[in-house]
């Protein structure tokens, strides 16, 4: 089975990003983050597009890049497919030539090149597109044009960068199960970067969470469902997160948060520093003060509302009375 394995430290100007990753064939790993964390840098990292200023990649035992043995490949030296965010097809090339582009600079014949690019379009059933250009596209169709191009040169990793990014919300859905036949399909290594949740978890098989250049969690989405171990990953999952120090006697325990105390169902021993989940589905709103037997009340301001189809999720400013 071939396996990537990366220890990366990449610095761009004042940001430094220090992680290890671990990707499997036939794996489908989705990379989430907020802006700014580092997973454009890690993707353009594994292509070579950034050198490293340290550490490692290998690629099935054979290294790609160690910066303290001077080895490095070059970009169009690694077994790599790779679909930017925005697409980013070549603007002067028709769709067969931006698919046959790869396939092009491997040194084979020109039409040869056209011979499989056609191939690949038929099969993301875009055969009809091959003599348009980019900006006769949907983006729809651009994407599956970028998807042919990335697996025309039959990488052992394939690269994935915010791929949606540039599609509306009418070309999204069925973009997403283009997306999720061709990852279904390909059987290499596969790494999608993303920052929306719904298409990590409908998409991959295992979730890296990055903040500030660093992999903060890894797992199942269910493994992080149940320990988010941040306030972002919480909120990835629709969790609300706090953190404080566990008080109380053998029958009774608070969690002492920096805003105040909460009860809390624990085990955990006094004195123990803590992370606490909080569901949604656990939480009753009320103009006054509830006459129920909630353990914990709240007082709060409603700082946003955000619909979420049929459903509205209600952004609280609140503190524990």
């Amino acid at each position: 089975m071939t396996v990537l394995q990366a220890s990366i430290v990449a610095r761009r100007g004042d940001f430094e990003m220090r992680c290890e990753i671990a990707l499997r064939e036939g794996e489908t790993v989705a990379l989430l983050g907020p802006n700014g964390a580092g997973k454009s840098t890690l993707v353009h990292s594994l292509a070579g597009l950034l050198p490293l200023d340290d550490g490692e990649v290998t690629v099935d035992g054979e290294v790609w890049e160690r910066p303290r043995d001077g080895i490095r490949r070059p970009p169009q030296g690694r077994s790599i497919g790779v679909v930017f965010q925005g697409l980013l097809l070549f603007p002067a090339l028709t769709a067969l030539d931006n698919v046959a582009y790869g396939l092009r600079a491997q040194g084979i014949t020109r039409d040869e090149s056209r011979d499989r690019a056609r191939g690949w379009l038929d099969r993301f059933d875009g055969g009809h597109l091959e003599g348009r250009k980019p900006r006769d596209l949907s983006g729809g169709e651009a994407q599956r044009v970028a998807l042919a191009r990335a697996l025309a040169v039959e990488p052992a990793l394939l690269l994935l960068d915010e791929p949606m990014w540039a599609l509306d919300i009418e070309n999204r859905a069925e973009a997403r199960r283009v997306l999720r036949r061709t990852l279904a399909d390909f059987e290499g290594i596969k790494l999608l970067v993303t920052h929306e949740p719904l298409e990590a978890i409908s998409l991959a098989d295992r979730l890296i969470v990055m903040e500030e250049g660093r992999i903060v969690q890894s797992g199942a989405a269910s493994e992080i469902r149940d320990r988010p171990r941040s306030r972002y990953t919480a909120s990835l999952v629709g969790l609300n997160l706090l953190s404080g120090t566990v008080r109380g006697s053998d029958s009774h325990r608070t969690l002492q948060t920096s805003d105040g105390e909460l009860v809390i169902a624990s085990d955990l021993e006094p004195g123990t520093d803590a992370l606490a989940t909080i569901h949604p589905r656990a939480i009753v709103l009320s103009r006054g003060k509830p006459s129920g037997s909630a353990r914990n009340m709240l007082e709060a301001t409603v700082a946003d509302l955000d619909l979420e189809g049929d459903r509205v999720r209600v952004l609280l400013n609140a503190r524990p009375t």
